[in-house]
């Protein structure tokens, strides 16, 4: 997520880069405590011409999860 002021914000893609959060932190948290649940991109985008469900877009979801499994693979080779 991007935060904008207050309590307001929107999605946005992954990379910590376009949000306000430190996903490499995320996962490291998670990891370091031995979280062995599901990690799953809640809403994507609609990119590269999709339509469909707003909110659903599949490639973006697609390329969240990849994303958090490279950090995930990244904080397991430490």
């Amino acid at each position: 997520i991007k935060m904008i002021q207050d309590k307001d914000f929107y999605e946005c893609a992954h990379p910590s880069e376009y949000g306000s959060l430190d996903m490499y932190k995320v996962m490291q948290a998670l990891y370091d405590n031995g979280f062995d649940g599901y990690i799953r991109p809640d809403h994507g985008r609609f990119i590269w011409g999709e339509t469909g469900r707003p909110g659903y877009g599949l490639f973006d979801r697609a390329l969240g999860v990849t994303y958090l499994k490279g950090l995930w693979e990244a904080l397991s080779k430490r």
